[in-house]
């Protein structure tokens, strides 16, 4: 919330599965965000989101901007297909609004050049990549900023996909924008699929399922690897997966070891503080992740029963509202974003030639 305790209000164009999850940050969060409206192509549709989701509707972004749902948004967040982004992100920057686009920003290398040459200069675009801000990839990170791990060298990354795996990498070894070579293989194998992202499935046999394994390979600034198999993010018989090393120590997971001196290696864990526990009757709730007694990440919206998921989208949207208002860095700038989507594209060429890929940020984002 601003100096004025004044709800940050922001607008949605598109109404999809995505876009929801920020009218429902929303709604949880009412005291720090508001939706200002959302754009939707049809009357039709308009109509059902403003009984689902409880905001006014309009049917474009200029009327968005004029704020003829009832507000002019502090910022808009950009939820649409891949090949429309672009136009709307440019439309957006001509009437000076800052934009928050879902990932990726343009669908492919020459798209991302031609938008960067549209809009890069403004500074207004930021990039809806969430999966830094999850809290238990912020107490990694801050764990390995306070140099429990000496030098960190590498990670391997089992849980997302493409650019989002990219700019969790990045992220956590700290390579900027650094170039990165690419080295991919595809794999098919049977695997049962009991859960997408409409519920139970009903399925009792396996199917095929593909799985991508990749290396990127950035130089000085380390290495990473790269799992992903299809539909991951619901199926739970995948789990999740992180390793992060360094030259003192490694964090595998939740489970950390570390050397402390030359007669010494000692373990720990990443903790979580977790509400509404059997008899913790304070409601279900993340509180804090600690290691060693020491808060790594503190939830800043107790109180919102918010999932993990939830609670990244809804820190990236206070990270944007500071950002807006001058109080803070940017979140997550275009530059970055697109050199995500260049990595993940990488990867998928990567494994469908065989052959190495070189990825190498053009010179606007240097």
């Amino acid at each position: 919330m601003g100096a004025q305790g004044v709800p940050f209000r922001f607008g949605v164009v598109g109404s999809g599965w995505r876009a929801a999850f920020f009218a429902r940050i929303a709604r949880q969060v009412p005291e720090r965000f508001a939706v200002a409206g959302v754009v939707t192509r049809t009357a039709e549709r308009g109509a059902e989101v403003e009984r689902d989701w409880g905001v006014p509707t309009v049917r474009t972004v200029a009327g968005l901007v004029r704020g003829d749902a009832g507000a002019r948004p502090d910022l808009v967040v950009v939820s649409t297909p891949w090949d429309v982004t672009p136009g709307v992100i440019r439309e957006l920057v001509a009437a000076g609004v800052p934009v928050l686009t879902e990932t990726p920003p343009a669908p492919d290398a020459d798209a991302l050049d031609a938008l960067w040459r549209d809009v890069g200069a403004s500074g207004l675009v930021q990039v809806a990549e969430h999966s830094p801000f999850l809290p238990m990839h912020v107490a990694r990170a801050a764990l390995a900023r306070r140099g429990l791990l000496g030098e960190v060298t590498s990670v391997q990354v089992s849980s997302t996909h493409r650019h989002h795996a990219a700019g969790l990498v990045r992220h956590l070894l700290g390579t900027g924008l650094a170039d990165v070579t690419v080295r991919a293989q595809a794999f098919t194998a049977p695997l049962l699929d009991p859960m997408n992202r409409a519920g139970w499935t009903g399925a009792t046999e396996p199917r095929d399922a593909r799985t991508v394994l990749a290396t990127l390979d950035f130089g000085e600034h380390g290495s990473a690897l790269y799992d992903f198999t299809d539909n991951q993010w619901h199926n739970p018989l995948r789990a999740d997966r992180l390793v992060l090393r360094g030259s003192a120590g490694e964090l595998v997971d939740d489970r950390l070891v570390r050397w402390t001196d030359p007669r010494t290696v000692v373990g720990s864990r990443l903790v979580r503080r977790q509400y509404g526990i059997e008899q913790d009757m304070d409601g279900f709730d993340l509180d804090h992740v600690s290691l060693d007694g020491e808060v790594l990440y503190r939830n800043p919206f107790v109180g919102a029963r918010l999932a993990d998921d939830d609670l990244a989208v809804a820190g990236l949207l206070a990270g944007s509202a500071d950002w807006v208002r001058g109080e803070g860095p940017a979140p997550y700038p275009l530059a970055d974003g697109s050199h995500d989507h260049r990595i993940g594209l990488a990867i998928e060429e990567s494994a469908l030639t065989g052959e190495p890929v070189r990825v190498v940020a053009p010179a606007w984002a240097v």
